[in-house]
């Protein structure tokens, strides 16, 4: 009896450990090429390629330290901040209020109107850039952040109004009607007291996820800015990997510009973890 007992917990325990298991192999292949490149972005360059690889080599700042000599880093990293920060804002309060208009007007031909919203997303990047630099260029906001914020605004919104739709459909009418009885008669004021409040999950979620689509947008920054006024990190990143050494493509720099790439986005994954997950399940219920 005890045998048999012995034998069901062990049958019990063998998939919690396959699973387990498989956790762990799938954290390796994630965690290991991040743990390389912090490595190799603190490892002087003649120690990078040395045969055989030290994986717990001596670090150094040396690397940043050249990096920030050798290219505009700190204009660059204001560029990619105030570009990723405004064109994430910008989307999701323009998207907030066209999909409340889309969840609660009941106007003639807004679903259609909505289908192609949806539709434009299916173009690709590469084909509007014509017309978007002619756009630009007649606005005089070539070589400008706020041309980019502008651009990276017009791109993130369509996907934004389709995921905001369906979470402002799931706020409860009667809070708004109620909301109204008790006097509050202004739109906006019923926006700012009851939907806003109801959605604060879901607008920081579109916030994240707006942020770092703009952050590791590489085509926009590349093609509609020529100068350090306008130029953001992910451009820098393919001027530094054109330059030449005596070891071939200077990887520490390549890798010291991807740490400062990489480390923005997890810190704020982290400390917005909460509201993403509570944004994510809330969307996920009918």
């Amino acid at each position: 009896m005890v045998v048999a007992k012995w034998k069901l917990k062990a049958r019990s325990r063998l998939p919690s450990f396959g699973i387990s298991l498989c956790v762990l192999l799938f954290l390796l292949l994630i965690l290991v090429p991040f743990y390389w490149l912090f490595v190799s972005s603190l490892t002087p360059r003649h120690l990078i390629f040395q045969t055989p690889p030290d994986y717990f080599p001596r670090l150094t700042v040396e690397n940043f330290v050249n990096l920030i000599n050798q290219v505009p880093f700190l204009a660059y990293l204001r560029n990619s901040v105030l570009f990723s920060l405004g064109s994430s804002v910008f989307s999701v309060l323009v998207s907030f209020l066209a999909a409340y208009a889309f969840a609660r007007i009941n106007a003639p031909g807004k679903n259609l109107l909505l289908l192609c919203l949806v539709l434009s997303m299916a173009l690709p990047e590469i084909s509007t850039v014509v017309p978007l630099f002619q756009i630009l260029r007649n606005m005089k906001m070539i070589n400008t952040v706020r041309g980019l914020i502008l651009v990276m605004t017009s791109v993130l919104v369509p996907f934004t109004v389709w995921v905001l739709v369906s979470f402002i459909k799931r706020v409860p009418v009667e809070l708004e009607e109620a909301a109204m009885v008790d006097g509050v008669n202004n739109v906006l004021k019923l926006l700012w007291y009851v939907v806003i409040p109801v959605m604060g999950p879901a607008l920081v979620t579109m916030l994240v996820i707006n942020f770092i689509t703009a952050w590791n947008n590489l085509l926009y920054p590349l093609i509609f800015s020529s100068t350090p006024a306008a130029k953001t990190l992910s451009v820098s990143i393919t001027e530094v990997f054109q330059a030449r050494t005596p070891y071939g493509r200077p990887w520490e720099l390549i890798s010291a510009l991807g740490v400062t790439m990489v480390l923005p986005v997890i810190i704020l994954v982290f400390i917005s973890q909460r509201a993403i997950v509570s944004g994510l399940t809330r969307g996920s219920l009918n």
